[in-house]
């Protein structure tokens, strides 16, 4: 089998269990090369519970995860997780003020936090460089995390995980805190992302289909720690998933810019 159709992240049978809970049962799921994923579902659908378990944090119950073709458990999960780039909610919180943008990008090669330029091998400054060049944020490259917004915070953890060149690029609702423009602004960033050479398959994780845009090519849906389908967006994101996701009221428009979701609240019309 050629390169391109080994995945890059391949699931087999998760599942995991928690105080006689299950948080996610029997779920798999691949990621090839060139593909770009969105894991859509409401709050408590088990997103959080995936994510936890592919970086390492939350042990699976049963199940298989491989990396690259390497089997979680087999492998350093030290060595494990640096293939795969995560930028969430949880990773900000561990970000230093006085930190600046080219450091938390360098920090990314070996997942630290807290570096300090002058304690950055000259090489190390100079990649760091080149690649918030690369993704068109060197003008961040002086700024310390305490002035950066929220879009400009995103950019930058995006860097420090494509740093240790990772094999899939996970964001964990990465439009959260973002108003409209920004949140604009950012999904272009992605999507000038997907385009170059360096970027790994991007999984996004969301509950809004808003936030879907034309270079995400694929739709994985959860809901009470199931997969309910998944597959190619134009067959996969439809009506009738949408309202196994997130119930019978919800309505799918699919417009020139883009998807969006109504809720027709009984007696009230549609929300």
């Amino acid at each position: 089998m050629g390169e391109e159709f080994k995945p890059v992240l391949s699931i087999s049978g998760l599942s995991i269990q928690r105080d006689e809970r299950w948080l996610l049962r029997d779920v798999n799921w691949s990621v090839l090369p060139g593909e770009n994923w969105v894991v859509l579902g409401p709050n408590g659908s088990g997103k959080t519970s995936l994510l936890s378990t592919l970086t390492g944090y939350l042990q699976a119950t049963k199940g298989d995860i491989f990396v690259l073709g390497e089997l979680y458990g087999n492998y350093d999960w030290r060595e494990m997780r640096k293939k795969i780039g995560f930028v969430g909610s949880s990773l900000q919180k561990l970000m230093v003020q006085e930190e600046l943008a080219i450091e938390i990008v360098a920090g990314g090669k070996e997942a630290q936090i807290d570096c300090r330029i002058e304690n950055l091998s000259d090489d190390l400054v100079k990649s760091s460089r080149s690649l918030l060049k690369k993704l068109g944020i060197s003008r961040l490259e002086n700024n310390p995390w305490s002035v950066l917004s929220q879009g400009e915070r995103q950019r930058v953890l995006i860097g420090r995980a494509l740093m240790a060149q990772p094999a899939v690029l996970i964001l964990d609702e990465p439009c959260a805190g973002l108003d409209p423009v920004s949140r604009e602004k950012f999904l272009l960033f992605l999507n000038r992302l997907s385009e170059k050479k360096l970027a790994p398959p991007i999984v996004f994780v969301t509950h809004h289909v808003e936030e879907i845009r034309p270079f995400f090519t694929h739709v994985l849906f959860l809901n009470k720690g199931r997969c309910l389908a998944q597959g190619p967006i134009n067959k996969t994101l439809n009506i009738a998933n949408i309202q196994k996701a997130f119930g019978k009221s919800a309505l799918l428009k699919k417009g020139a810019m883009g998807y969006s979701m109504s809720v027709e609240i009984l007696g009230h019309g549609v929300a």
